[in-house]
């Protein structure tokens, strides 16, 4: 059974530390659940226990699954309740059109330093928007949701300056019980292969106790990220 719940307690008996289940508690202990624009479920079994929770934010849903998840049912409950993506590991086999790369995880602390940098944790969510690129994404919507993650301890941003200019970018966008999800990590062209992004990243490692996650595409980056003490543990899949 499938079912929409109401406050976060009633995820209390589901545990798993992937970066599935950290995107998805990082977001209920952000907004709870009492906006229109997001809400959680779960999948119950006959004696009650929690087999698979979920979320959605806007029409974005992210899946968590457990060991013993109906995915026949939870095929079902998309196709009829609808979605605009599901994101999940590739154990869920779901529609024939999706986006698919892999999920790495660190839980080791390195520093790597680089000299005349300075690294910001607070820095000015504008500059810092117009330096990612986000393309067609609209400012305020981001801005909104970035800030308030931020003010509820479930995100936080960094920057690497040198002068006062940001050369070297990262997120965490989701924390939760001492781990985080990495994201937007992008120095200018001009500074890339010169150490700074692996100086701003070993920082940002530093700062979370527990264990880093990311999603990188299928060719990208490995070499980068395993340096930095990341490993490969699995595949993500988003589907349309």
């Amino acid at each position: 059974m499938i079912e929409k719940i109401s406050n976060i307690e009633q995820f209390d008996n589901f545990i798993k530390n992937d970066i599935y289940y950290i995107r998805i508690m990082s977001l209920i202990k952000a907004y709870g659940c009492n906006y229109d624009f997001v809400c959680f479920y779960r999948q119950v079994d006959e004696r009650n226990h929690i087999t698979a929770i979920m979320s959605k934010l806007d029409n974005d849903w992210t899946l968590c699954l457990g060991d013993k998840a109906d995915c026949d049912e939870l095929k079902e409950f998309f196709n009829v309740i609808g979605y605009s993506t599901v994101l999940s590991d590739d154990s869920f086999k779901f529609t024939d059109i999706f986006e698919e790369g892999i999920v790495m995880s660190s839980s080791r602390k390195m520093e790597i330093s680089s000299q005349y940098t300075e690294i910001d944790r607070f820095p000015k969510l504008m500059e810092l928007f117009n330096f990612v690129d986000y393309g067609t994404a609209d400012f305020e919507s981001w801005y909104v949701d970035i800030s308030h993650r931020i003010r509820h301890g479930c995100a936080s941003a960094y920057t690497l300056n040198v002068n006062d200019e940001i050369i070297s970018s990262g997120i965490f966008s989701s924390i939760y019980n001492n781990n985080a999800i990495l994201t937007a990590v992008q120095t200018s062209p001009e500074f890339r292969h010169m150490g700074y992004a692996s100086s701003l990243v070993s920082e940002m490692l530093g700062d979370i106790k527990g264990t880093v996650y990311l999603m990188r595409e299928m060719n990208l980056n490995e070499q980068f990220y395993i340096k930095l003490g990341f490993n490969n543990t699995g595949r993500w899949r988003m589907y349309k």
